[in-house]
């Protein structure tokens, strides 16, 4: 695709975000309103996986990190978590190729045992087939879940200090970081969160500290590389603080 104008301007602005993460949210919304059932919201959200993931590529963006389905995600009818399972080694026979001539390395973070022995060979294949990849890494959070990631993270810290690897006064920011799934990843700088919907669905709790949020009003089967870009771009007019007070650049002499 031919560089459209929001891209040459994220191009020419500040700092892209180094990485994003994204809440693809509405599938469901997308095909009742059309009168469809719902696990067609989710198919057409595939394109927009492809969409975004070309994008970030296209931004340089460093790391890409999309929720793809939830530990909440299992109380859905069996016939849905059925078919977004099936949705997902359908994804990995459509696109893992061209993840991989694109340079995508693809990692799969979140309760994988969870998954069934079908689903989990396929996610295992494309974490495989990309490994090496050095143009964007793909996170893939699949049977995620914020809360229990740190309840997960709590319970290894309390097994080290149980064996005496550990002592209780030693448990840091880095400690508890390191035993998350996402141990060894810059937090995302941007969090883009589809269909309007203004909450953070127990994502990377930890991990949001400081993230500059970016709500977009259209369901995920419509959000597309341009809705990329002008959250991108929407990130670079933010002032970014940490907690801290801004610096005024013309101080009194």
């Amino acid at each position: 695709m031919a560089d459209s104008d929001r891209l040459n301007r994220v191009r020419s602005g500040t700092a892209v975000p180094s990485h994003v993460a994204v809440i693809m949210d509405g599938n469901g919304r997308w095909a009742s309103e059309r009168g469809f059932p719902r696990h067609l919201g989710h198919k057409e959200g595939m394109k927009s996986v492809r969409e975004v993931i070309e994008g970030a590529v296209e931004a340089g963006i460093d790391t890409l990190t999309l929720f793809a389905f939830s530990t909440d995600n299992w109380k859905r009818p069996a016939q849905e978590v059925s078919a977004l399972m099936g949705l997902l080694r359908l994804y990995v026979r459509k696109e893992c190729a061209e993840l991989r001539n694109r340079g995508v390395e693809v990692h799969a973070l979140g309760d994988l045992d969870s998954l069934d022995e079908q689903t989990l060979s396929a996610v295992q294949e494309m974490v495989e087939r990309t490994r090496g990849g050095d143009v964007l890494r793909l996170n893939v959070m699949i049977s995620y879940g914020g809360r229990e990631e740190l309840l997960r993270a709590t319970q290894a810290l309390a097994d080290r200090v149980r064996a005496g690897e550990l002592l209780p006064e030693q448990i840091d920011a880095e400690e508890l970081e390191a035993a998350l799934f996402t141990r060894g990843l810059s937090d995302p700088d941007l969090l883009i969160r589809t269909s309007g919907e203004y909450r953070i669905s127990n994502f990377m709790l930890w991990q949001l500290a400081y993230t500059e949020l970016h709500i977009s009003p259209v369901y995920w089967p419509d959000f597309d590389r341009e809705a990329l870009f002008e959250a991108i771009l929407d990130f670079q007019r933010r002032e970014r603080r940490f907690g801290c007070v801004s610096v005024e650049v013309n101080e009194p002499q």
